[in-house]
């Protein structure tokens, strides 16, 4: 089984439903959701939508609360955990070892097991505030990065975001303990 979590960067959930439903015909899914990911309606969408969405593609209910995540490490296992989107927020708190939501939660536990996190960056502070937590997490066993570029040079000049269509041979190559390079495009 392979976790799939998602968190509140709101502009990139149409890009991550598509992964995970690409995902979900190749691999069995157990959905994550952030506090605001679940409870948040947006221009972008509304929370309810989005639950229900990612719900029918794995085919099972989400995990939505830091008691249900906490297991997800050694007592029931996942080969690997998709954090995508994962905001500049859950980065700065993986880098911590804050776990005060359900996806910092399930990545806490999960990286107990020494199996693979996969972050799918999209923060509009990673080259400036967010820098030094990309960097604490690159430096941090079987923690791997979908590939990141920047999204919009002039009107968010500190800003990447993952590729996520790269998500699938990130996934495939942090499985074999790689990281799909070149990391920066």
């Amino acid at each position: 089984m392979i976790g799939y979590a998602i968190c509140g960067s709101f502009c990139t959930h149409k890009k991550s439903l598509q992964m995970l439903e690409k995902l979900c015909g190749e691999q069995n899914m157990l959905p994550i959701l952030s506090y605001n990911a679940a409870s948040t309606d947006t221009r972008f969408g509304r929370a309810k939508d989005l639950l229900d969405r990612v719900q029918t593609l794995c085919g099972r209910e989400a995990v939505l609360t830091i008691e249900a995540a906490e297991p997800l490490g050694p007592k029931s296992p996942m080969e690997a955990l998709v954090i995508a989107p994962c905001t500049g927020n859950t980065l700065a708190k993986l880098a911590c070892g804050i776990t005060d939501t359900p996806v910092t939660m399930a990545a806490k536990a999960h990286l107990r097991t020494g199996r693979p996190l996969i972050v799918c960056l999209a923060t509009n502070d990673a080259m400036s505030a967010n820098l030094k937590n990309i960097a604490t997490m690159l430096e941090k066993k079987n923690v791997y990065f979908v590939p990141l570029v920047q999204d919009d040079i002039e009107q968010k000049p500190y800003s990447l975001v993952a590729n996520f269509e790269l998500i699938p041979q990130t996934l495939a190559l942090a499985l074999e303990g790689k990281q799909l390079r070149p990391l920066f495009r």
